[in-house]
């Protein structure tokens, strides 16, 4: 099974007011760990979309509008993500997202590939998350008397992250860096 490990960066959390500004995903099997492919780019955006931005996002992804400049159009990134797909005959039976939060990036992930042609090219349906994962396992491990419940330790990819004996991601946040910080936190919780 191929894990698509999958972080975005956004100017804002509104998926009907702000735009991807930058994509990154491994693909990964969750067997051998084994990387088959990565991508990674900043999305440009006219200047009527990052007047629009949210003051806390930026803060957190540290992007400037001139940092833009150096992306790609969405259509471009789209094309390329899509052959990215194709080349590696990534499809719905071989193939899972893994993200940290899979409701933002699924939302932010279709204004680059729209939902029906992922549908139409029967790629992955499934958008696991990482949080959820720890639940299950902390939660189970709080059961037997051997930590805190998961709501006391928090469920953030840094508070998972410290929970593993693992560092922080580092900020301000970039696609990349979020998606190996994820591949490492999900091989850390699942052994």
């Amino acid at each position: 099974m191929i894990g698509i490990f999958l972080d975005i960066e956004s100017n804002g959390l509104n998926v009907m007011k702000h735009r991807v500004i930058e994509v990154a995903l491994k693909f990964v099997c969750l067997e051998s760990k084994k990387e088959y492919a990565s991508y990674s780019t900043i999305v440009s955006q006219p200047l009527d979309v990052w007047d629009k931005s949210d003051p806390n996002s930026l803060k957190v992804n540290g992007f400037t509008f001139e940092m833009l400049s150096e992306g790609k159009s969405e259509e471009e990134v789209s094309n390329e993500i899509f052959n990215l797909f194709k080349k590696h005959n990534i499809d719905r039976k071989k193939a899972v997202y893994i993200c940290q939060n899979p409701s933002f990036d699924r939302s932010f992930f279709a204004q680059l590939i729209d939902p029906n042609i992922q549908e139409e090219n029967l790629w992955p349906y499934h958008w696991l998350d990482l949080a959820s994962m720890y639940w299950a396992l902390c939660y189970k491990d709080y059961k037997a008397g051997k930590c805190p419940p998961p709501w006391e330790t928090g469920i953030s990819k840094n508070k998972i992250a410290a929970r593993l004996n693992l560092g922080e991601e580092a900020t301000p946040h970039k696609a990349m860096q979020g998606v190996e910080h994820l591949i490492q936190c999900y091989f850390a919780l699942n052994g």
